[in-house]
């Protein structure tokens, strides 16, 4: 898939693009919720929810592929998981889109410079209080130089679009948690396990390529 047909299909059901500052309340959509962590949602006060934005860097070319990175295992939260980069929206980022080309340059050394974007996916609330808005972002056909903080990230993951397009690659599992069975995404991948927050997103953007959303 090119360059101009990715923008194209991403345009179609693209949100409108609007301000979203850290101190923005919102409302809390059940469908919204990124399992398997949702129970304790629903104790969260609008104005306890904080904003986050992550990058879905999408390397375009002959073999498009998605870019996820691996956290560092000695991080307080998420340790060793497959994400985003992406982080708090602070009062000095302009709107999510500034905040998650600010993470990523923090993360892994993309510069802003060489993300075009192309549009938003819908908001994902997660079971410890953030709402995460999801920019997705097109490169170049192979990654820019790149530099990532050791401190943050190991390793760069790449999951092929060919994967991700296809409508029987992720996977509804369930697992008992804090004594409550939940379900959740999983994403297929030879390395890694990629599920939460960060294969809800990948869902998304799967139907949105598949024109299904």
């Amino acid at each position: 898939m090119q360059r101009a047909e990715l923008r194209a299909r991403l345009a179609a059901g693209a949100r409108p693009l609007q301000v979203v500052r850290a101190s923005q309340s919102v409302s809390v959509p059940a469908d919204a919720i990124a399992v398997p962590a949702a129970e304790s949602v629903l104790g969260f006060a609008a104005d306890e929810l904080v904003r986050a934005a992550v990058l879905v860097p999408i390397l375009t070319g002959p073999a498009p592929c998605v870019l996820l990175t691996k956290r560092t295992t000695h991080l307080s939260r998420h340790p060793g998981q497959v994400s985003f980069p992406g982080g708090r929206i602070d009062p000095d980022d302009a709107d999510a889109e500034a905040a998650a080309l600010r993470e990523a340059q923090e993360e892994i050394g993309l510069h802003p410079e060489a993300v075009e974007i192309a549009g938003r996916l819908p908001d994902q609330i997660t079971g410890t209080g953030y709402v995460v808005t999801p920019v997705i972002g097109l490169l170049g056909p192979t990654p820019p130089d790149l530099e990532l903080s050791p401190e943050e990230v190991e390793a760069l993951v790449e999951l092929p679009l060919a994967v991700l397009l296809d409508p029987a690659a992720p996977q509804r599992r369930r697992a008992e948690s804090r004594g409550r069975l939940r379900e959740f995404w999983v994403w297929p991948h030879p390395e890694h396990d990629i599920w939460g927050a960060t294969a809800a997103i990948l869902v998304q953007l799967a139907r949105r390529l598949r024109g299904e959303a």
